[in-house]
């Protein structure tokens, strides 16, 4: 397929010449696409990363709490690239006092460079982002407006923020950002930037999970036969409170975790998402907490966040129960024009679906949707809600493992390692699609992190997931794209350049709408392409492209041609 990219905003820099894509002859709203497969690309593609968590026998809890990965174009070729958070050795403690040692070769963070040909190159020592520390999650965003991806990856008791220098290095410039979570000690996990106040300037909230370090990590638990020990519930280890920096505009940032009210509610928290789920123009927080009741942070528009998530019937599952929320994604996955929530656990817990009826508050509908029966074996993690076969219904992928690495000693009905699962949602019910998906669906791994976006420019999503202590996994999406689709790529002039929490409301020639806000937060530990991708089914045109900037500016695109990445840019006076 062709590939054609436009750039709306003064002029078209870029024409359209789509090559022809038949429709699927048929409703595909109501509808499978069996074209849409997954295929295992990992081998070819180069992307030969192995995550090493430097398991101990004293089952310390962060070797099976990692890794992330991040897609960013961070060369700017238009083309996404792909980087991965990594462990470290973890020392005798006792002996070697500091535990942790980065410096082996195996432990380094990766950054590898799309090759646009399929393929990707290992830039890591190039780039000058082998990181330190114990890594975990990642962030992405053009956090300082100068047109190039920057990186923030987090860890224990350490986060660093690498400026991209447009030159292909990144440079750390977590001290002179004050980012100072050194001086706070925290095992942190999922972050996400977002512009919280609307000054143009993208901020960032960090997820911290646990009171952790490793003298009290060392803790025994599980069964005292041999190979019986276990990694200890969270419910062993007291909460902590995220963290909130808001962006001076000046490439510092100020820590307003107290200020802004977060620092108030302690969780244990692993996941991230935003969005605005009251309407009210401003860009929330649903985090989701570990065995510990979820977050909903609604942002006030006085630079103060109210935790919300009692009210608002998000805190607990249908019973009153708190789970295990790891993965989580926040969007309109009915396209009612009101966001979403869906957030992994574990087994016998239930995936949680929880629906927002318009009234600032949320129905749980895990099991009345069907996704309860489906996830209940199930541990999950990396996740997406998008439309995998562009049929124009939201689907969810889920990278699913258990957090014990010897669950089937005392539960020989479960598994540590686990397939992923593709469910389609169809008149507000989950059908689990994953057999006809493609052969990785038959195939069980030890997955975390979960990374989604196009690839190779070919209009439909593909997948990358980062496995614990194991090797990663290329997802190519083959056929997505023989249905109808458009990206959406924003930039931003007096919003944030990335336009961040934009809402886009694109009108169907069929007159169906769909929704969706700019983010790369999501999943678990990972960060996601910014661009939005749209499937149109069979629909050959598209009437309009409506996009309401950060701040309320509204923009108006009509028939924009279809099969194309937009590029769209900000439009701000008479420009």
């Amino acid at each position: 397929m062709a590939l054609a990219i436009a750039f709306v905003g003064q002029d078209a820099i870029l024409s359209h010449n789509p090559s022809e894509i038949a429709g699927v002859g048929q409703d595909a709203i109501l509808s499978h696409n069996p074209s849409a497969r997954f295929t295992d690309a990992t081998l070819s593609s180069g992307l030969r990363f192995l995550h090493r968590n430097s398991a101990t026998p004293n089952k310390y809890l962060i070797e099976t709490m990692a890794g992330g990965v991040a897609l960013l174009d961070y060369d700017n070729d238009g083309f996404l690239d792909v980087f991965f958070t990594n462990g470290a050795r973890i020392k005798d403690t006792q002996r070697d006092g500091e535990p942790l040692d980065k410096s082996p070769p195996e432990f380094w963070d990766r950054l590898y460079r799309n090759n646009r040909d399929g393929t990707f190159t290992d830039v890591t020592e190039k780039a000058g982002v082998r990181g330190k520390g114990y890594g975990m999650g990642v962030a992405v965003a053009d956090y300082d407006n100068d047109g190039d991806a920057d990186l923030l990856v987090t860890g224990y008791n350490v986060a660093s923020l690498y400026r991209n220098n447009g030159d292909g290095t990144f440079s750390d410039v977590t001290a002179q950002s004050r980012i100072n979570t050194e001086g706070q000690p925290g095992w942190m996990t999922s972050a996400g930037f977002f512009d919280y106040n609307h000054d143009g300037h993208l901020d960032l909230f960090i997820c911290r999970y646990l009171q952790w370090d490793f003298a009290s990590g060392s803790i025994f638990c599980g069964d005292s036969r041999p190979g019986g020990r276990g990694y200890c519930h969270p419910d062993k280890f007291k909460p902590i409170s995220n963290l909130l920096f808001k962006n001076n505009g000046d490439s510092t940032f100020t820590d307003v975790s107290a200020a802004s009210g977060v620092r108030a509610h302690a969780g244990k928290a692993l996941g991230v998402a935003f969005n605005d789920y009251n309407h009210d123009g401003r860009m929330d927080i649903f985090v989701a907490n570990d065995s510990h009741p979820q977050f909903l942070f609604k942002n006030n528009g006085d630079g103060t966040f109210t935790e919300t998530g009692l009210v608002a019937g998000i805190s607990y599952s249908e019973d009153g129960k708190t789970f295990a929320g790891m993965g989580a994604d926040f969007a309109d996955i009915d396209d009612d024009g009101w966001p979403d929530i869906v957030a992994t656990a574990l087994p016998y817990e239930f995936y949680a679906f929880f629906r927002n009826n318009g009234k600032g508050a949320f129905q749980y509908l895990s099991l009345d949707s069907g996704l309860g029966g489906i996830t209940r074996l199930y541990g999950g993690w990396g996740m997406r809600i998008f439309d995998y076969d562009n049929d124009g219904v939201k689907d969810v992928f889920f990278a699913n493992s258990h957090v014990m690495d010897n669950i089937a000693r005392t539960q020989p009905h479960l598994s540590y390692e686990q397939k992923p699962l593709l469910l389609k949602f169809n008149s507000n019910r989950f059908t689990n699609v994953s057999s006809m998906s493609g052969e990785v669906f038959t195939r069980a791994s030890a997955s975390r992190g979960a990374a989604f976006g196009d690839l190779d420019n070919d209009g439909d999503v593909d997948v990358v997931i980062a496995n614990c202590n194991g090797a990663a996994i290329r997802l190519r999406n083959d056929g997505g794209n023989a249905n109808h689709w458009i990206a959406v790529e924003l930039r931003g002039v007096r919003a944030n350049r990335d336009g961040i929490g934009a809402k886009i409301v694109l009108t169907r020639q069929s007159g169906k709408k769909q929704y969706a806000v700019v983010s790369a937060a999501g999943s678990y530990l990972s960060a996601n392409d910014r661009r939005v991708y749209f499937g149109l089914g069979s629909d050959t045109a598209v009437r309009q492209i409506r996009i309401e900037w950060p701040g309320g500016a509204i923009q108006e695109i009509a028939g924009p041609k279809v099969d194309q990445i937009l590029r769209v840019e900000e439009k701000v006076g008479d420009r």
